[in-house]
């Protein structure tokens, strides 16, 4: 069923889900939503199997006019969505009618923010995955970023939706945005190629993103780290998130639509849950490394799966309160509410940035 017509693509919308499992020893990249956190939580509060196919907005959103009536949920940093013009709640499931056209702005802090749909983005299988592949130019829609005209098509949706009003992200569930990154590491598999003072200057100093970062991955720059006898090795499998090392000491971590195998020392792999936190840097923003053992990463990893997987429970259980949306005149406001029990407490944020047309006193 046709849903959506893309009415402004934005900087670089695709459609992502959580990638082609087992395909890298053919030489094709997982690709996948770069922050599958924020994914699969948009899909859960829509009511979709958390692998859905949904479309990946980077730095700027697209303006989508729907088709028919649907559920959606954005996830990831504010892009002060509008439906109509009037300001929609992020991390929340919320109804869009036919005709009406929903914008994504730009993200204030953070870069990359999710839109699920009711029944997810209908796009071919393509080795087992729905999954836009930019580097080699398939999957996804027509194995590109969105354009102007698209049309959009969704899976079935099985069952209504019940109790939308109480599908939302608990507060501060996806973490702080934009801030300092800390990223968890796991040391090899080449440490070996490093001096020892390499490796503590690795673990020790402060670097920055570089402006030169994409799907593929990101570069840093900081303290050099000094190799043994030279930054090559045999080409070898690359895992998401592995620290490449190159003949200059700056570090590379690799990403979602990297390359399946590479020739650089790797120093370490990041943890996949922090991966998806570093998805949402932007240039310039400060990061540094934290080593784990392998026994404690695989600990992290089972405790992100039980919570992604109590998620539903939030919101079946009613024990989450709504925020609104309160528009006086050309200001909106997100009112939230917390606590029970005969105590709450009350807060009030003004959405800054765009104002929506025609706004009234409500």
């Amino acid at each position: 069923m046709d849903a959506l017509e893309v009415v402004k693509p934005g900087l670089l919308t695709t459609v992502q889900d959580l990638g082609r499992i087992g395909c890298q020893k053919y030489g094709v990249p997982s690709s996948g939503a770069m922050d599958q956190t924020a994914l699969r939580a948009a899909n859960l509060l829509v009511g979709n199997e958390e692998g859905a196919a949904g479309l990946e907005a980077t730095g700027e959103g697209p303006a989508l006019r729907a088709l028919a009536d649907s559920v959606v949920a954005i996830v990831g940093p504010d892009m002060e969505p509008l439906i109509d013009g009037r300001p929609v709640e992020c991390g929340a499931a919320t109804e869009i009618r036919s005709g009406q056209l929903l914008e994504l702005g730009r993200a204030r802090r953070g870069l990359r923010a999710y839109l699920a749909v009711g029944g997810g983005i209908d796009v071919p299988l393509m080795l087992g995955s729905r999954s836009t592949c930019l580097p080699a130019a398939f999957g996804g829609f027509q194995g590109r970023a969105l354009r102007r005209g698209d049309i959009l098509a969704v899976g079935a949706v099985e069952t209504r939706l019940v109790g939308i009003n109480r599908r939302r992200l608990p507060q501060g569930w996806l973490g702080p945005l934009g801030e300092a990154l800390t990223l968890r590491v796991t040391i090899g598999p080449q440490d070996d190629r490093f001096t020892p003072e390499g490796i503590r200057t690795f673990l020790t100093g402060t670097y920055r993103l570089m402006p030169e970062m994409d799907r593929m991955g990101v570069r840093l720059q900081g303290p050099p780290i000094l190799h043994r006898s030279g930054a090559d090795v045999i080409s070898d499998s690359i895992p998401l998130g592995a620290i490449q090392v190159p003949a200059d000491g700056q570090p590379i971590i690799l990403l979602a639509d990297r390359q399946t195998t590479g020739g650089y020392a790797k120093i370490a792999v990041v943890l996949r849950e922090d991966v998806y936190r570093l998805a949402q840097a932007t240039p310039g923003q400060v990061v540094r490394f934290r080593q784990m053992s392998v026994e404690e990463a695989q600990a992290s990893l089972r405790r992100y799966e039980a919570k992604i997987q109590a998620l539903p429970r939030t919101w079946q259980s009613g024990g989450e309160h709504p925020n609104y949306i309160l528009q006086l005149k050309d200001r909106s406001y997100r009112v939230g509410v917390e606590g029970g029990e005969g105590t709450y407490r009350i807060s009030v944020q003004e959405q800054a940035g765009r104002k929506p047309e025609g706004g009234e006193e409500t």
